[in-house]
């Protein structure tokens, strides 16, 4: 009988010793996305930003101010409409990835608590054949 409750107790710390390395993997590779998009937009942001600021270095006169105060305006604009759409493919990727986990955490407790359930009707069945 103890034979079979230490099969039991491994067997349940190997299903769930699995469960966890997969959601590791998957909250892995949602975190490695995450900042493979926050980089992008990051490298993205400051290359325009230079460029920006290497052309109003060349301003010598009213009307060069003029127009860089536009592009200036227009830089930010840029700026705030990446970010947030940045910021929204973020989330969606941090939604897929709870969604799989949750999915992954769901589909381990059923398929324990079959096993359970199973082992728990079989050694019923034996007491009863024994009594």
């Amino acid at each position: 009988m103890f034979e079979q409750i230490n099969t039991q107790s491994l067997a349940l710390g190997k299903s769930y010793a699995d469960a966890f390395v997969k959601a590791q993997g998957l909250a892995l590779a949602g975190f490695e996305r995450i900042t493979e998009l926050n980089l992008k937009t990051f490298e993205d942001r400051v290359k325009a930003s230079v460029e920006f600021w290497t052309e109003a270095a060349e301003v010598r006169d009213f009307e060069g101010a003029k127009a860089i105060s536009a592009k200036g305006v227009q830089l930010a604009k840029e700026s705030a409409e990446k970010l947030y759409a940045n910021s929204q493919e973020v989330l969606g990727v941090s939604l897929k990835t709870s969604e799989a986990i949750g999915s992954l955490a769901k589909s381990s407790f059923e398929s324990v608590n079959e096993t359970v359930t199973d082992t728990l009707n079989k050694t019923v069945k034996a007491a009863k054949k024994a009594a």
